[in-house]
């Protein structure tokens, strides 16, 4: 008897161990700069998206966004899938006429617009005049993208506390400071500083973007 529940101690000592190895093995790990990937380039198992799922896939590598709008929210292990101060790294390429956006500080919401957090714009020649590389309806870029389409570029989103900071190739188009006595813009009631995941937008059946690289690097 004594034997066996020796026995049976080692079994689980063994089974504990290989699922902590499981676990360790499974977690994100960041690269030597710091960041995680939040897109894998294989599937979409680490996001959830609103209405028109179809709008969202992945080929060749890539996030192809194309459909009638909708949402992909990051609901990833990456620190919890909730994000205050960070640095997020895109590389994407529009295709003429094509509207996108990249949501932070948000949470997932079955359709519509997503009411919490700001929107990164995300278009090159689309009818909107508000352009790659502004805040949207807090501080656009109007009228002139800073890239073309059918161009791969790099969108950085960096917020640390209250100020943030957009680069597109590395070339800074915004830089805001939410000020102390800040309202939301009329239309976007959630439109405050606080912290919370990332979105990627899908914004009309006639836009198509590839996302290729999507990471972050908590400043927290």
């Amino acid at each position: 008897m004594i034997l066996k529940f020796v026995l049976f101690g080692m079994a689980a000592v063994l089974i504990g161990a290989s699922v902590q190895a499981d676990d360790n093995a499974a977690a994100p790990k960041p690269d030597k700069q710091g960041y995680y990937k939040l897109f894998n380039g294989k599937d979409l198992n680490d996001w959830k998206v609103s209405e028109h799922p179809d709008t969202f896939k992945v080929e060749d590598g890539n996030m192809v966004v194309n459909g009638e709008r909708s949402h992909l929210y990051y609901v990833g292990p990456v620190h919890g899938h909730i994000f205050k101060n960070f640095h997020l790294k895109a590389e994407l390429m529009t295709f003429p006429k094509s509207n996108s956006g990249i949501y932070f500080h948000t949470e997932y919401q079955e359709g519509g617009w997503p009411d919490k957090g700001f929107e990164c714009q995300v278009n090159e020649t689309h009818g909107d005049t508000k352009k790659t590389g502004g805040l949207y309806d807090v501080k656009d870029v109007m009228n002139q993208s800073p890239v073309k389409n059918n161009e791969w570029y790099t969108y950085d989103i960096i917020v640390k506390n209250k100020k943030v900071t957009l680069k597109i190739n590395g070339k800074t188009t915004t830089e805001w400071i939410q000020p102390d006595d800040w309202k939301a813009p009329e239309g976007h009631p959630g439109r405050m500083l606080s912290s919370g995941t990332f979105a990627i937008q899908g914004h009309d059946p006639g836009s198509k973007i590839l996302y290729r690289s999507i990471k972050v690097k908590p400043l927290d």
